[in-house]
């Protein structure tokens, strides 16, 4: 017998509130690319962000203002690369930032339905009830009506941050517990009230040489709130042990195991774990372009 008062409901709305194209991952991503130097970790992941057509980037490395590769082909803007790694307002920083786009977003909403409000009065020669300061707000001085503007045109800017070699950084030790609450409410952070309320939410993007360190790395909070994974070969077996324990959860070791052998097999070539993947996608992929089908391996 089964109770009809109990049953769950699901709520409305998308926990990934950013459409993406069909073969992108979800919006907003928490990915974390593990890799040798030299394998290929910036080149993927710079790919990929690109792709995902982020609005602002904030970079948060040792050679944020360095690194030409980075900053052309991201066109990150200088004032968001942080390479002060002992600066533990970083988070801070960027909270500050972010913050002023979830005021500029409410703003530009809020005086957008004074001004439908302004046109509808105009429009029925309501003057009555148009006061002296509506009117300097949307009538230029040429006399001519203006409505509000807004930089990306009333929709959320999609904002991520990538941490690239930031491991054993004090943002990664004394830091962390700043870093795992953000990592942790990446999705929620900055509400809005305005435009049907909500968060704007930011991704983060994490390149590291290493999987787990006892200090100053990747830690399990960040890595339990992961949505997707990017997976070089490794040569250590430990290493290969903690990722399949963490991953092979679904399908078990000896299928994790085929999957990842046949995604690492080329040079340079990785496997790409989507843990939100899209309805009728594989989560497993060889690069971003090749789904794999773990019942043809």
């Amino acid at each position: 017998m089964k109770s009809k008062n109990l049953k769950i409901q699901v709520p409305k709305g998308d926990a990934f509130a950013y459409d993406t194209d069909y073969e992108l991952p979800k919006m907003h991503q928490q990915l974390l690319c593990i890799g040798k130097r030299g394998s290929g970790k910036s080149v993927s992941v710079v790919n990929l962000i690109k792709n995902m057509n982020y609005d602002i980037i904030h970079l948060i490395s040792p050679t944020a203002k360095s690194n030409a590769t980075l900053l052309s082909m991201l066109d990150i803007d200088p004032d968001n690369c942080y390479d002060d790694l002992e600066d533990l307002t970083i988070m801070e920083q960027i909270k500050s930032k972010m913050e002023l786009e979830a005021e500029e977003y409410d703003t530009y909403h809020r005086e957008m339905r004074e001004y439908k409000e302004f046109i509808k009065n105009s429009n029925n020669n309501d003057y009555h009830l148009i006061d002296d300061e509506t009117i300097d707000k949307f009538v230029n001085d040429y006399n001519m009506i203006q409505p509000p503007e807004h930089k990306y045109n009333g929709r959320r800017p999609r904002i991520c941050c990538l941490f690239d070699d930031c491991l054993g950084s004090q943002l990664f030790s004394k830091g962390i517990r700043k870093l795992n609450n953000w990592c942790i409410l990446h999705r929620h952070l900055f509400c809005v009230e305005e435009g049907g309320g909500g968060a704007l939410g930011c991704s983060n993007y994490f390149l590291t040489q290493t999987y787990t360190i006892n200090s100053g790395g990747i830690s399990k909070a960040i890595r339990n709130n992961c949505t997707s994974l990017i997976i070089f070969k490794t040569k250590s077996q430990k290493e290969y042990k903690q990722i399949e324990e963490e991953l092979a959860g679904d399908i078990g070791p000896d299928t994790f195991q085929k999957v990842y052998d046949y995604a690492v097999n080329d040079e340079f070539s990785f496997l790409f774990v989507d843990l939100h993947p899209k309805p009728h996608q594989s989560k497993f992929r060889k690069k971003f372009d090749e789904f794999i089908d773990i019942n043809n391996l």
